[in-house]
């Protein structure tokens, strides 16, 4: 809806690679769209063909504003855009990959957010954890601000609405009463179910999770775990032995990919989301505005969304200072004992949140309301558009 609503004031062209959707993309939003071949693997072949086919778009096109996200799209639409003569170039930055990396590939990282902020005429943080980073690693000296309280889009409270899910007699549309959906899951009454949203690897404490999950059922056994989004086993794979266990639990239900995760969020009774680095996540958002409590890491955006102890509960990330990952010598999965204070933050909120029902409920009914009052996807789009305007 972003694009539709900014091309009734600008001409909105869209350029992204395409992943089989970008037609359909640009048919939803009313806006034309260009295929343009990048990829998030550095590929020094493959990135030099991308910039030289952005440059010969840009210069045909002529736009006013390029605006660009995502660390390698704007890297190249920011330098493509200076070689065009773009006069003014945005770069959004929703997350910081350099943090969690180490040695030579942390440089390469930060590097690159350096020449994109460098080629970019407006920087603009997704929130303000993104902001300070920026600033405390020396990426940019450029004026930081952030839009409104954050996040590239907001949040369509409309639309993620646990009440739609009351079936109407007169029009007899829903999309399933709660204990239904739960049912169809294989959820009983007496389940308490945390769901996780995102891609399965690593970089988002999924082995924390799956370690967790090991070990709540000899307390809670009707403890479940409902798991949507892809595993990337090539990407950044989990450690040995808990992509089975997290596919293969009793305990954990994997439905993959979903177009729409209301139904699923609407099931469950609280989000965990143990990653190590965010830039604003919209998953929290969207959980927040169905009703749910969250758990999540002290990391950008997460504790932006979150209010300890109001909406949900912030455990300790496992990056220094600096952003760097902490390892841990005792990193086996199956080992005794927990591999960091946040695996064992993880374990005891998860516990907290199962035992304390009035606890939990109470958070739960604190967390559309502030996001209803922070992140109203209207408020952002109309304060994108009067940044264009400004320019």
């Amino acid at each position: 809806g972003q694009l539709r609503f900014l091309n009734q004031h600008f001409e909105v062209v869209a350029l992204s690679n395409d992943t089989g959707k970008l037609k359909a993309v640009g048919e939803r939003e009313g806006v034309r769209v260009i295929e343009v071949p990048m990829h998030r693997e550095i590929s020094l072949k493959s990135d030099i063909m991308c910039l030289w086919k952005l440059y010969g778009i840009l210069k045909k096109e002529k736009p006013d504003i390029i605006h660009a996200n995502t660390p390698k799209g704007s890297l190249l639409a920011m330098v493509a855009g200076w070689l065009a003569g773009v006069k003014h170039r945005l770069y959004t930055v929703t997350g910081l990959r350099y943090q969690g990396a180490s040695g030579l590939f942390r440089i390469i990282l930060m590097n690159m957010e350096r020449i994109s902020c460098f080629f970019a005429t407006k920087v603009i943080p997704e929130g303000n954890g993104v902001k300070e980073a920026l600033h405390h690693d020396h990426i940019t000296g450029k004026p930081l601000r952030v839009i409104l309280k954050g996040n590239i889009k907001g949040i369509d409270v409309e639309y993620f609405d646990p009440s739609i899910y009351t079936l109407d007699q007169r029009t007899d549309k829903y999309t399933g009463s709660r204990e239904q959906i739960r049912q169809d899951l294989g959820f009983s009454d007496k389940d308490f179910v945390f769901i996780f949203i995102g891609r399965i690897v690593k970089d988002k404490g999924m082995n924390e999770l799956a370690n967790s999950l090991r070990r709540l059922p000899q307390s809670f056994p009707n403890v479940k775990l409902l798991l949507v989004g892809p595993f990337e086993s090539k990407l950044d794979p989990l450690y040995e032995g808990n992509e089975e266990f997290l596919k293969s639990s009793p305990n954990v239900c994997y439905v993959g990919v979903q177009n729409d995760v209301r139904p699923f969020l609407f099931a469950s009774d609280a989000l965990v989301f143990p990653s190590y680095r965010e830039g604003f996540p919209n998953v929290v958002l969207q959980a927040g505005a169905m009703g749910l409590p969250a758990i999540v890491t002290n990391i950008n955006g997460c504790n932006e969304i979150i209010i300890d102890g109001e909406n949900g509960v912030i455990i300790p990330a496992p990056l220094d200072s600096r952003g760097h990952l902490i390892q841990y010598a005792s990193d086996d999965p199956q080992a005794d004992g927990f591999s960091s204070p946040m695996a064992k933050a993880l374990y005891q909120s998860m516990c907290d949140l199962i035992k304390n029902a009035d606890n939990t409920n109470r958070m739960a009914a604190n967390s559309r309301r502030l996001i209803q009052e922070r992140y109203e996807q209207r408020d952002v789009w109309e304060a994108l558009r009067q940044m264009y305007a400004g320019l």
